[in-house]
């Protein structure tokens, strides 16, 4: 019944690929190299590439993030693969599509690079390869509002590619996890589209971490975070509230809800849901199979679903056919360490000159 629904609402025709976004070479170069570089951050301590590993799928492989040097993050890192399509960033979906505020607030906020982007703009102009790289991008001198239009041009690069679900080269075992995915097990409900997201949130239960609350860093970064959200009884509060800090519902029905996960590349992102709660995929199937968790709030979809083991390990094998090749070259990463000597800087230079 379920999945005659989603064919009558299209849904079933929307699986595909993840386009390609056309992309500026010098631009996502320039962004590239931005990407890796921790005079991004405000001690120079930390890159974007700190939170976002290409080895990890451009995740970190924590259930809980790193943040900037004294504090602690207190959700898990999402991957950035296919992320310039999002509807909504961040796990409660507080900024919508515009890539240059994502990219603002990333480098600026406390917890995660702390910098002050004036600072940041002149760090940027004393290095002669980004003046360089600057002016072939068409930007001309380094400026702040340059690297956040680079950085985001770079994101446009990291597309999925060669899955064995996009190949049509899923296995047996894999082909009936798919028919259970849009069927029985009703993951296509929540889990559409080419990036397997409504990019909408919801609340499917998920416990919440208690190293938020034992930790003393993770702590006052989720409470410092709470209190300028203007979340109420901050201090007192134990529990991540999600979307309610962009909604803020008076009867708190938005308590608990984050935002659909993209589904592929999974096999490179563990562990997952928002907190990094549940390490492997199985465990994950096995949670929705049992009716998920907890939650005067949960979604009204979220019901045991009462697959077998057979069932459960070809949904799992689905899951695993939507990631692809890693995106670990140097197409896609910065070759090397970014050296700030300026000797190798010079070096650099004569030779492209």
């Amino acid at each position: 019944m379920l999945a005659s629904m989603l064919a009558t609402q299209g849904l079933a025709q929307e699986f595909g690929p993840v386009p390609k976004i056309e992309v500026n070479a010098a631009k996502a170069a320039l962004g590239k190299r931005l990407f890796f570089d921790a005079r991004l951050s405000g001690d120079a301590a930390i890159s974007c590439a700190t939170c976002h590993n290409p080895e990890k799928g451009f995740a970190d492989g924590l259930p809980l993030a790193k943040a900037y040097p004294g504090s602690d993050g207190f959700r898990n890192a999402p991957t950035l693969i296919n992320a310039a399509h999002k509807a909504a960033w961040f796990h409660d979906g507080r900024i919508g599509t515009n890539l240059n505020d994502v990219t603002r607030e990333s480098i600026t906020e406390t917890y995660s690079m702390n910098m002050d982007m004036r600072l940041m703009q002149e760090r940027v102009k004393q290095d002669p390869v980004y003046v360089e790289m600057f002016e072939a991008a068409g930007y001309g001198e380094p400026s702040n509002g340059s690297v956040r239009k680079a950085i985001p041009e770079y994101l446009k690069t990291l597309t999925s590619r060669g899955s064995p679900f996009d190949s049509g080269k899923m296995s047996p075992a894999a082909t009936r996890g798919f028919a259970l995915f849009k069927g029985k097990a009703g993951c296509s409900s929540c889990h559409s589209g080419a990036r397997f997201t409504d990019d909408t949130p919801h609340n499917t239960g998920v416990p919440e971490n208690p190293e938020i609350w034992s930790n003393p860093l993770r702590h006052i970064t989720f409470v410092t975070f709470a209190n300028f959200m203007g979340i109420e009884n901050y201090m007192n509060i134990r529990r991540d509230v999600g979307a309610h800090i962009r909604t803020h519902k008076v009867d708190g029905s938005d308590i608990g809800k984050f935002m659909t996960p993209s589904l592929r590349e999974l096999t490179y992102t563990a562990p997952y849901m928002h907190n990094g709660m549940i390490g492997s995929l199985e465990e994950v199937v096995a949670f929705y199979n049992s009716g998920g968790g907890k939650d005067p709030n949960i979604d009204m979809r979220i019901k045991p679903l009462g697959l077998s083991a057979d069932e459960q390990s070809d949904l799992v094998e689905f899951l695993k056919s939507l990631s692809g090749d890693p995106l670990t070259s140097e197409e896609h990463v910065w070759p090397g360490k970014i050296n700030v000597n300026y000797t190798a800087i010079e070096d650099w230079l004569s030779k492209k000159n």
